[in-house]
């Protein structure tokens, strides 16, 4: 235990912190609301002694010594209790006297996280700003018009399928020897990410679920949400909301025996079962759910003791090869509903996914593929692995669905893309551009986490402490404290609110280019982009 005081290779000061407390005496009234509120103690209630020089009566004397005690807001420079910049306390403040300001310099700290020789992690998404989607446009504009197409109406509805979508002969021929043919559900393009409860407080999964059922049963529009790994609670297993839901199962099996053992109560089927072998943020490494976000509620449906880390796998150890683990695990999760529900492997973007898709083409119980660019992920992947693993999602579903093109079945398997979507805001652009480029439809999670419910993360590496369970938001903790901040029902209007205004916009894109029955899947003709070398990656149109 080092004295107090003393100087070690650790120490630093305020000003070597990514961010600095800005605090005005003046204003400050001592609530305490700023200290109480922050998630990381990075603030605390300080007494100084302050000398104060009075000119004595008799200027030849020296000047007597006063000192004024008074209480202060004091910043710590210790790396466990740095402030991240959420701007909690100045939410709060009811004075405007505190604010965290961004450092004008290098940041010194990142030398210092690495303590006790653990690696970063971090929760949010990797550092790196914007996309090659952003700089998309859609070129082609059709010059006759349609009342039913018209932007401004919007009669017609957007819908895509999830399942495989064989040939009548075959569809046929697949009846007759197996008894069944493939289920096909008809959703909504936009689907909520899997993000598991666990990683989300219960406030915000319980949100996201009502947002979901709101749109589905009272405005008609067919939008699906993932679990994530880890199950779900027992309650949505046995409910008619289970048919809005895609059950996630991933490497650590989490979760599972609660939706097993709930199998023969279920009122609905779910709507898909998504087999997980790779997120985009951690390819090849498995998710992590930290020791202070499982509380006793996420031990008992996951299955584990209260308290202790959870790291996922990073692929299905009990399989040794892509290919026998998609045959197993497809064919199992089938037999277990009854062959009533499509199956279907989530993989990490990465030059292999040709070499998954192809075992997929071959496979006629595979009903899509979802891929995961280098952009996904909520919190649970290290920060190497963020910054430095990973595949675009842009080149990666385009190779993917020109090679379906190569061999004809580009309308049987459908692809489904995430991985940064709506990264900088722009949601229904960055989709539109995805679909133009061959994906069936879009998965989204950090996006419907920030405009949901005011998540404060962003690039810049602010905030950005999904991992350890202390959110000021409430989005991603299960502390009571903390997710009581977050209040259901406006979470849930927020989806709402979301998903509205996507469908909005991207009507106004498809609308022009004349498509009324169905979503322009590999329309890229109507693509274009300013950099020659991304176009004839992409095979689209280069404009300049």
């Amino acid at each position: 235990m080092q004295p107090e005081g003393s100087i070690t290779p650790s120490t630093l000061s305020v000003k070597d912190l990514l961010w600095q407390i800005s605090w005005n005496k003046d204003k400050c009234s001592l609530c305490g609301k700023c200290t109480a509120v922050c998630p990381v103690n990075a603030i605390e209630l300080g007494v100084f002694r302050k000398r104060i020089v009075q000119p004595p009566a008799d200027l030849l004397k020296p000047p007597p010594a006063v000192y004024k005690t008074y209480y202060g807001i004091r910043q710590k420079t210790d790396p466990a209790y740095n402030c991240v910049g959420c701007a909690m306390c100045n939410l709060v403040c009811p004075n405007d006297a505190i604010m965290p300001c961004r450092s004008d310099e290098a940041d010194k700290q990142r030398f210092q996280i690495d303590r006790g020789g653990q690696p970063r992690r971090r929760g949010g998404r990797r550092n790196a700003p914007g996309s090659i989607l952003d700089r998309m446009k859609f070129i082609r504009i059709s010059m006759l018009t349609d009342p039913a197409l018209d932007a401004g109406r919007h009669e017609f509805e957007l819908r895509t399928l999830l399942g495989r979508v064989l040939p009548p002969e075959e569809n046929l021929e697949f009846l007759k020897t197996n008894g069944w043919i493939p289920p096909v559900r008809e959703i909504y393009p936009l689907i909520i990410g899997g993000m598991s409860f666990g990683a989300l407080s219960p406030t915000m999964w319980e949100g996201l679920q009502m947002g979901v059922a709101y749109l589905n049963e009272v405005i008609g529009m067919p939008v699906r949400i993932s679990t994530g790994e880890g199950g779900c609670p027992p309650r949505l297993l046995r409910s008619r909301f289970l048919k809005y839901v895609i059950l996630q199962i991933a490497s650590g099996y989490f979760g599972w025996d609660e939706i097993i053992h709930a199998l023969p109560e279920m009122k609905e089927d779910p709507c898909a079962i998504e087999i997980k072998y790779g997120q985009g943020a951690k390819p090849g490494d498995g998710g992590l759910l930290m020791w202070y976000k499982v509380n006793r509620l996420i031990a008992s449906i996951r299955g584990v003791p209260a308290g202790v880390s959870l790291p996922s796998p990073p692929t299905h150890q009990t399989k040794y090869s892509i290919e026998e683990a998609v045959a197993k695990m497809t064919q199992s999760m089938y037999m277990a509903w009854g062959f009533r529900v499509p199956v279907y492997p989530k993989i990490s973007g990465t030059s292999t996914a040709l070499a998954v898709l192809n075992n997929l083409t071959r496979n006629p119980y595979a009903a899509g593929l979802a891929i995961d660019g280098e952009d996904g992920g909520t919190g649970a992947a290290y920060n190497v692995s963020m910054n430095h693993m990973g595949h675009p999602i842009a080149t990666n579903i385009r190779d993917c669905y020109l090679n379906l093109v190569k061999l004809g079945m580009q309308n049987q398997l459908p692809l489904f893309a995430g991985g940064g979507v709506g990264k900088s805001g722009n949601l229904a652009a960055n989709a539109a551009a995805l679909i133009m480029l061959g994906a069936s439809g879009v998965q989204t999670g950090k996006y419907i986490m920030q405009a949901a419910a005011g998540c404060l993360g962003s690039e810049s590496d602010r905030c950005n402490i999904c991992n350890i369970g202390r959110c000021p938001k409430g989005i991603t903790s299960q502390d009571p404290r903390l997710y009581r901040r977050l209040n259901v029902e406006d979470v849930a209007q927020r989806v709402v609110d979301v998903f509205l205004s996507f469908d909005t916009e991207l009507k106004k894109i498809v609308a022009p280019l004349g498509r009324s029955t169905s979503l322009p899947i590999g329309m890229s003709d109507a693509l274009g982009i300013d950099d020659y070398n991304a176009a004839r990656r992409l095979s689209i149109k280069y404009v300049v």
